[in-house]
């Protein structure tokens, strides 16, 4: 009777033979990406708090702050994908992950030395995101490598839901955290949780043949990236539509951890608990999205994504400063969530499907620097509009644009007419 009830539940809950995390490796990368993403939520509240609580920032600095953290991708994404296509991926990728701790690690050490101010958290934003230009880049990359190419929805969206689960408990964990020892020594939890993803990433194998080119030249190479990009009406569509999106999303995480403290006079507690909307959201997505772009199309799911977006934005710049205000900062964060996994588990499947592996790492990047570009001036103009007009206007501006890149996307017949993912020989002579 035992083990016939114990057959019963190994069976229920046992994957399915072709799932991917059967596979070792992908499951040990999956295991990371989990442990990395929980690190993930302690800096998304964190950080800000600081800078909004203990810091006093105004909007126009927290824009600056958000700013510094996107400069770099602009800075040296184009270098970095050629600098990618002639080195190992996965080194980068752990010498990223152990650079990052460092970084947020120094600010409870400025802190308790009496040094922080806006300034130092301006250098750590840089530091993180040139850290991420490169080895964000690598990260992805590292995936074509584990997973067929057929499978990469898939693989995106498992690992959405990797995050997820994190966005469940990581940010009310984190609320409790940041309550209980103050949001910069916090940060401490996240150093530890990324070395930890580190030597996770350390133990995986993977044979990486990279071809040695008698012609290999720096230039030429960076400019036959942006030239294979330039060639491909699929990818820059696609950087069209998702730095757009990139613009809309920066102007409102600008004012979003302001809004909730200053106008909805929310706790870092309290903060940290509706951020558990957006790993509900999350889930949703991750669990239905890979249904949904089969169903509708990777293009149409993309445009579905904006659109759900766009809605959280335009709910919380009207939300009333009360209970229901709250509810509404919980639905956005939820929104955006879900909007996120939809339009990304797409993008990223989209581009690397019709890449060939020696260009994968020049066209990441220089598809990252394209969506990028809109991410700073987005993250100065919210603040702009946060301190001279109003939260809510920054909020509302980003809800509106979004509403209006949704309608435009649908209306573009090649995002419309994406129904599969397309290959590497559907594209050849595209």
């Amino acid at each position: 009777m035992f083990i016939s009830l114990r057959q019963s539940i190994s069976s229920r809950f046992s994957l399915p033979k072709r799932d991917l995390l059967r596979d070792l490796v992908y499951r040990r990368l999956w295991t990371s990406i989990l442990i990395s993403s929980f690190g993930a939520q302690i800096t998304m509240l964190a950080l800000p708090l600081t800078a909004a609580v203990l810091l006093k920032a105004s909007p126009t600095q927290m824009g600056i702050l958000i700013f510094m953290e996107t400069l770099p991708f602009v800075l040296l994404s184009l270098p970095s994908g050629v600098w990618l296509d002639r080195v190992k991926k996965l080194p980068v990728y752990i010498v990223g992950e152990s650079m990052i701790a460092v970084g947020v690690a120094s600010v409870p050490l400025a802190w308790w030395l009496g040094y922080l101010d806006m300034r130092w958290l301006y250098v750590v934003g840089f530091l993180i995101g040139a850290v991420n230009t490169t080895a964000g880049t690598a990260a992805q990359i590292v995936l074509t490598q584990i997973v067929p190419r057929e499978r990469l929805v898939e693989a995106y969206a498992k690992n959405a839901l990797a995050t997820s689960g994190a966005e469940v408990a990581g940010p009310a964990s984190a609320g409790a955290l940041i309550k209980l020892l103050g949001a910069p020594l916090a940060l401490l939890a996240d150093a530890l949780l990324l070395l930890s993803s580190a030597l996770i990433l350390r133990g995986i194998k993977i044979l990486e043949i990279r071809p040695v080119r008698e012609d290999a030249h720096f230039w030429t190479d960076l400019k036959a990236g942006v030239r294979f990009v330039a060639h491909k009406p699929l990818l820059i569509t696609l950087a069209l539509m998702v730095g757009t999106w990139q613009l809309c999303y920066n102007a409102a995480l600008v004012v979003q951890i302001l809004f909730a403290t200053r106008i909805l006079g929310l706790s870092e507690q309290a903060v940290g608990l509706s951020y558990m909307g957006m790993g509900v959201g999350t889930i949703i997505a991750s669990v239905y999205g890979n249904r949904i772009s089969r169903s509708l199309g990777p293009g149409p799911c993309m445009v579905l994504g904006v659109a759900v977006c766009s809605l959280g934005w335009c709910l919380l710049a009207i939300a009333p400063a009360n209970a229901w205000g709250i509810a509404a900062f919980a639905v956005m964060l939820a929104c955006f969530s879900v909007g996120g996994v939809l339009i990304f588990i797409n993008f990223l499947a989209l581009r690397q499907a019709v890449t060939p592996e020696p260009m994968l790492g020049r066209m990441t990047s220089t598809m990252r620097w394209l969506i990028l570009l809109p991410a700073g001036p987005g993250a100065l103009i919210g603040g702009w509009l946060g301190e001279h007009l109003g939260l809510r206007y920054a909020l509302g501006f980003a809800g509106i644009l979004a509403l209006l890149l949704t309608v435009l996307a649908w209306r573009n017949p090649l995002i419309r007419s994406i129904k599969v993912l397309p290959s590497l020989s559907t594209q050849d002579n595209k």
